[in-house]
């Protein structure tokens, strides 16, 4: 449920599509379903506003002529950044989702500028001088692998390059930066299921960034209705294929079912039953969850259930973690720049950086130059997030 097919745009049964922007439409449920609503435009899961792309600084995207957009900004009280908690163990990967080279997913290969773009240096230059250090990059797997050729093909010499540039961009700065196949661990339309060739995918890309150590492999973004046994079954066929490809010193996510959301983790999803069997020989994987705020834990609407749900909604995820011995990574979080929400963000990240944490890394949803006035956006200057969450809720946790 949630996923808006890239070919025959449509969404699974039962749900609706409905067009939020050029790049992207979304699929939804009622909002008193018991499930996650996924918002995707083809291969994506959140919901943007209309943006515009004008230009903020003489910088531009580190791989494209497109510039960053304006965006409407929420009142803020302070830009100062809220005290620090105390005695707190403070995440090793810490930062944002770049969002945007997966952008207008039903049009592939799609030309750049036009569907899809890349981060800008501004941007990463903006978080890097906060202290953030980690960035997310999303991107997709038919634009690096062209379906005429499929998983076991070729890469596009150009899109492999710009995503290249932006990885070294990061890690030439000292960040992180994570590759994000934006898939929902489909293909062309279809559920990832063929062991080998996903095998030979995950060699060759891992292959490509193997000598440098600030990269993170995320297997896949939040597959979705199908068995928490299959997500696993996947994932770990990912982890074998990036070890085996010479990648030995990254550290590797894998993601379950159900959007890999944390407060399905141990209920409805499945994925409790089957993850704790993951294995890695070189012991550095971590189980990587998404986890929104709003009462059906889409991240489609600024209202958050309540100024404790962020910690409430992690809870059972994070004792799980800890009974498997295994490390976690929130790589998704949004909200609202209200006082709720707010509350609510810093109450998880809170309970994250307790001592004795199994969390090593949160990631805040989203940046990226397309953004316009989305909510969530934290895209530098004028990202609607900037004003509150960013001095309020995010940077006392650096």
């Amino acid at each position: 449920a949630g996923w808006w097919h890239p070919i025959i745009k449509k969404c699974d049964r039962g749900l609706v599509c409905t067009q939020v922007n050029p790049w992207y439409s979304h699929c939804r449920k009622p909002a008193s379903s018991s499930k996650r609503v996924s918002t995707t435009s083809a291969l994506s899961s959140k919901t943007t506003s209309t943006s515009t792309k004008s230009t903020w600084t003489s910088s531009t995207p580190v791989l494209s002529s497109q510039t960053t957009s304006t965006s409407t900004t929420s009142t803020s009280a302070s830009n100062t950044p809220t005290p620090s908690p105390t005695g707190r163990v403070k995440f090793k990967y810490y930062g944002v989702n770049q969002s945007c080279a997966e952008f207008g997913s039903s049009t592939i290969p799609g030309v750049l500028g036009t569907h899809y773009t890349w981060p800008t240096t501004d941007s990463i230059d903006f978080f890097l001088g906060k202290g953030f250090n980690t960035f997310r990059i999303a991107f997709l797997m038919e634009r690096i692998s062209p379906p005429t050729t499929g998983l076991t093909g070729p890469f596009d010499t150009a899109y492999l390059g710009d995503l290249k540039r932006t990885v070294s961009y990061i890690t030439g700065k000292g960040g992180y930066a994570v590759l994000d196949p934006h898939n929902y661990l489909r293909y062309n339309g279809s559920v990832i299921t063929d062991e080998a060739a996903f095998t030979i995918w995950w060699t060759n890309l891992a292959t490509e960034f193997k000598s440098d150590p600030k990269v993170v492999f995320d297997i896949n973004n939040e597959p979705h209705s199908i068995p928490a046994s299959d997500a696993f079954k996947m994932n770990q066929v990912g982890v074998n294929a990036i070890r085996a490809a010479g990648a030995t010193s990254q550290l590797i996510l894998v993601e379950g079912t159900s959007w890999s959301g944390a407060w399905s983790w141990t209920g409805w999803s499945g994925n409790s039953e089957v993850y704790g069997a993951i294995t890695d020989p070189y012991n550095n994987v971590a189980i990587e969850m998404h986890q929104y705020l709003d009462t059906d834990g889409s991240g489609t609407s600024d209202v958050c259930v309540s100024n404790t749900i962020g910690a409430e909604r992690i809870a059972d995820a994070t004792a799980w973690l800890k009974a498997n011995n295994l490390k976690g990574f929130l790589g998704e979080m949004g909200g609202g720049s209200n006082d709720v929400c707010i509350d609510a963000i810093k109450g998880a990240l809170s309970a994250m950086q307790e001592p004795g944490t199994p969390w090593i890394g949160f990631l805040w949803w989203a940046a990226g130059p397309w953004w316009g006035n989305y909510f969530q956006s934290i895209e530098p200057p004028n990202g609607a997030a900037i004003p509150r969450i960013l001095p309020e809720a995010l940077e006392p946790f650096l």
